[in-house]
């Protein structure tokens, strides 16, 4: 679905006034949507669509998937947090998990932005050289 550059605009206002102190927030993300369903402007279901896309891809860069190859202590975890602060800022919601296929180092997912130590990518970067 094709949506206006006014619907767009709208949505993109209406996201920014949905952040308190910096952070998205749900209560005033719900209240918005409540408000555009019962006065129903015009174009409102586009503007409803822009919004929830804003949301969802705001969502999806506070979350980090930390990947290693073997369980990562309480330290290292925290120094990972600390070093992940420094360049995305507060409220990010962490995931670690383990996995061996990596074989050794780890695999930082932080919304779009892939940060790939692996031994496995070191391995098949030298294997593709070769």
């Amino acid at each position: 679905m094709k949506i206006s550059r006014q619907a767009q605009r709208e949505a993109k206002q209406l996201f920014q006034a949905c952040h308190v102190e910096g952070n998205l927030s749900n209560e005033k993300v719900r209240e918005t949507v409540k408000l555009l369903m019962e006065k129903k402007p015009r174009d409102y279901v586009a503007v409803i669509s822009h919004l929830h896309r804003l949301v969802k891809l705001d969502v999806q860069r506070r979350m980090v998937d930390v990947q290693s190859a073997v369980a990562l202590s309480d330290s290292q975890q925290k120094q990972v947090k600390e070093n992940l602060t420094k360049l995305y800022g507060n409220n990010l919601s962490y995931s670690f998990t383990e996995n061996a296929e990596l074989l050794g180092g780890m695999r930082v997912k932080v919304g779009s932005d892939v940060y790939d130590g692996s031994i496995r990518t070191r391995l098949t970067k030298l294997e593709e050289s070769f």
